[in-house]
Parts: structure tokens; sequence; C-alpha cells
């Protein structure tokens, strides 16, 4: 992980995560966050996602 928010505090990340310009929609099968691509950590929130996204889901 690199950029400013690899070492950010939970803070600077709920801040950043809760003022984030985007729209959520959901169809029947699939739920999307639409992301405004001015908004200024638009690529390390997208990016997030889809380091998240890749990993394996949790047996149980």
């Amino acid at each position: 992980m690199n950029g400013e928010l690899a070492t950010a505090e939970p803070e600077k990340l709920r801040y950043r995560l809760l003022h984030v310009a985007a729209r959520i929609t959901r169809t029947a099968r699939r739920t999307r966050v639409a992301i405004t691509a001015s908004w200024p950590w638009a690529d390390a929130l997208t990016s997030a996602f889809t380091k998240l996204t890749a990993l394996p889901r949790p047996t149980g």
C-alpha cells in the first residue's frame, strides 16, 4: 500500500469516506457506487474498493 492514505489515521479515512461525492444505485443483482471523477480522492477510493473485492470471501 502506498500514497497519502496508506498511513492515514482512522479519523481521516472516515472523513474522506463519509464525504465522498458519489451515488449508490441498486439493480436486481448488483449494487454500484458511481464516484464523481473530479472528486479529489476518487482514485484512492476506487483502488481501495478494487482491492477489497479481490479478497477471497470468508468461508464458514
